[in-house]
This record gives structure tokens, sequence and C-alpha cells, in this order.
């Protein structure tokens, strides 16, 4: 039910009211379930993770990584508002677990070791969520009929020469293209760069996590 809402009526429709209105309930009664929205949305972001597909696809492990992130970025995309409310919760439900689980064990094969490979799960999951919260948005950088396409096609050769001359390239490729390949860069990257030492009283945070836990202090 609560997923049905967020489809229908985005992030609000997780609202403990309206949720117990759906239900036929009261909201008081929710809490024998949940202690707060933010609990009730973290539950149902974890459930929608569940149609993302961790199978993997033939051949090597950068394959599987690719395969796996493309499901994500689509589970998010197709649900209005599941990439946003991905952007604002953290899921820790048995099917976000599985997506870790699931990408450190690739990692492994890719003989990415434990250290690099711990902060890279948190890397290219905040990449594809930010993909996945603006397709399913409905926004399309590469949209012809978007904002930003005759934007750069209008800009003025004087005043944005590197932009005139590189209008084509900007918009080339197609998003799965373009998504496939910020992820190799990003593994290249984690493959090449040695993970700093973390600090012994350092907390092991995204940024998206830090700055919402700094909000809520």
């Amino acid at each position: 039910m609560a997923l049905e809402l967020l489809k229908k009526q985005g992030i609000d429709g997780l609202r403990l009211r309206t949720v117990a209105a759906a239900l036929d309930t009261g909201a008081a009664s929710l809490y024998a379930y949940v202690d707060d929205a933010s609990a009730l949305q973290a539950l149902v972001l974890d459930r929608a993770l569940g149609a993302v597909n961790v199978r993997g696809a033939k051949g090597g492990w950068r394959a599987c990584v690719r395969s796996l992130l493309g499901s994500y970025v689509k589970v998010l995309s197709d649900t209005p508002g599941l990439g946003q409310l991905a952007l604002n919760t953290i899921a820790v439900g048995p099917n976000m677990l599985r997506i870790y689980e699931s990408l450190l064990r690739l990692f492994q094969e890719g003989d990415i070791d434990r250290g690099r490979a711990a902060w890279a799960v948190d890397l290219v999951l905040l990449y594809c969520t930010a993909i996945g919260a603006e397709h399913g948005n409905g926004l399309n950088p590469g949209d012809p009929e978007g904002p930003l396409v005759p934007a750069l096609r209008g800009a003025s050769e004087d005043d944005f020469p590197l932009i005139h001359a590189s209008c084509d390239e900007l918009l080339a490729g197609t998003g799965e293209e373009r998504v496939s390949w910020c992820i190799d860069v990003m593994l290249n990257g984690v493959l090449q760069t040695a993970r700093p030492k973390p600090s012994a009283h350092a907390c092991s945070l995204s940024p998206r996590s830090a700055k919402r836990t700094k909000r809520a202090r």
C-alpha cells in the first residue's frame, strides 16, 4: 500500500497520516510497526529494492557490476518518487544488504582489496542513486525538448567557445551508454587509487549521510 502511495503521490504519500488513511486506520496504530515516518520510508525503499537484479550478466566481473547497477538505476527510475526517496533515506533491510553483498563479491572477483571495495560500494551507489532520482523525476538532460539541449546549441561562439565547439559531444550517447562509461571510470579509479588509512576517530558515512546527520543534530 505504501509503495503504491509513493507511486501516486511521491514522498508526500508516505506521511503516516496518509498511509493510515489509505489503510482506513489511525496514524497511532502504525506506531506498533514503525517508530516514525523515516522508518516507514526506509522499509518502503528496501521493499522496492527487492526488484533489483543482483544475479549479474554473462561476462566478467565488470559486466556484472554494470548489469547490477543498471538494474538499480532502472528500479529507481521506473517508480516515481523512489529515486528521490533513495537520496533522502537509507535502506537497511535485507534487499539493500543483498545489493551491498553482491557488489562486494564482484569487487572481490576483480581483485579489489577489501578496503577499496568497501568505499567503492558507497561511491557507485551514490552516483547511481543520483541518476535514478534525476530520471525518476522526469529530468533527462539529453531530452531534445528539455531546457538543456537548446541552451547548449544556442550558446554563442564568442561568449562560450568551448561549449559551442563541443556541443555535439556534450549531447552524444544514450543514457545507458553514459552510465556504463561512468561506472567504468569509477572502477578504473578504484583499481588505481589507494585508499587512505581511515582516521581512528572517523565515522564511516557517505557525504549524503553525513549531511543528513549534521542536520539532525
